[in-house]
Parts: C-alpha cells; sequence; structure tokens
C-alpha cells in the first residue's frame, strides 16, 4: 500500500469519527506507536484522537489496559484473547468510543513455532458493539511487518467505522 493510499484510509476514518463525533483510542504493542504516529500527522487529530497506549511488555499490558496476567501466561502477548483484552482495555482506560489493539512479532528474532516472524493479531472494539479480532502473516523485514500492521489497523478501524459504532 502507497503513502496516498494510507492517506486516502486516514481521509475516510477522520471523517467518520468527526460526523459521528467520536473519539479513537490506540493500544500498540509490535508497532511501537507507528498507528498514533499516522493519525496525529493529521492537522487537527486532537478532535478525534483520545490517546494511544504503547504497552511493549506484559507488565505494561497489565497496568495500563487492565489485560489479566492469566492470559498472558496462558496464550502469550501475541494472541487473539490478549489482543481483544488490549482493545476493550484501551476504551476502558481512556474517554474514546473506538479502539484498535495490534500485538505480534516483528522480528527478525522472536519467533516460535506456531507464531513465525510477520505473525500480527489486530483487534478493534467500539462501544455497543462485538470486539472484532483477525491474525495476519505478514512478510519482509522489521520495519515492512511493522508498516503492514498500520495499514490493517486503519483498514479495520474504517471497516468499524463503515459498520457503525
Amino acid at each position: 500500500m502507497h503513502d496516498n493510499d494510507i492517506s486516502v484510509l486516514l481521509e475516510n476514518i477522520v471523517a467518520a469519527l468527526t460526523t459521528r463525533g467520536l473519539m479513537l483510542t490506540t493500544a500498540e504493542s509490535c508497532t511501537g506507536g507507528g498507528v498514533a504516529q499516522a493519525l496525529t500527522a493529521v492537522p487537527g487529530s486532537s478532535r478525534w484522537f483520545e490517546r494511544g497506549f504503547v504497552t511493549y511488555s506484559n507488565r505494561s499490558k497489565e497496568e495500563m489496559l487492565g489485560v489479566p496476567e492469566g492470559l498472558l501466561q496462558q496464550y502469550g502477548a501475541v494472541s487473539e484473547q490478549v489482543v481483544c483484552a488490549m482493545a476493550e482495555g484501551a476504551l476502558r482506560h481512556s474517554h474514546a468510543q473506538v479502539s484498535l489493539a495490534i500485538s505480534g512479532i516483528a522480528g527478525p528474532g522472536g519467533g516460535v513455532p506456531g507464531k513465525p516472524v510477520g505473525t500480527v493479531w489486530l483487534a478493534w472494539a467500539a462501544l455497543g458493539q462485538r470486539t472484532r479480532c483477525r491474525c495476519e502473516h505478514f512478510h519482509g523485514d522489521r520495519e515492512q511487518i511493522r508498516h503492514q500492521a498500520v495499514v490493517a489497523s486503519l483498514q479495520g478501524v474504517q471497516d468499524v467505522l463503515v459498520d457503525g459504532p
């Protein structure tokens, strides 16, 4: 996806959030704030971007988002259960109505059997909707995997807003 494609995604997201008077929050792990950076690059983003959580360690996921320690121990940080809890926790710990969460293995190391480098779990939560989660398997180097995760997360936000909270 090219930068102008990301610009179109951002335009659609901004228009939907602004029209509905909604705020967005992010909970990022492997992208390290990359989504928040893309969102806040848009002038006037303080009208619709509430806050971003960068929760790289398991402890930060527990402390900042309320992810249960048991989920992290049982499933690991890169799992459907944890990323859904991250998205829901971001809503609980902010004033936003829509959230996204990302947890993955960007590489070059860190892959394990069943969770190779490029495995990224994404989740989106919105008040009044069920939390949506999906797993992606991105390819490339660390920067490429992180970029693909940012784009996929923004596409998911757009999808949530099209269905409407």
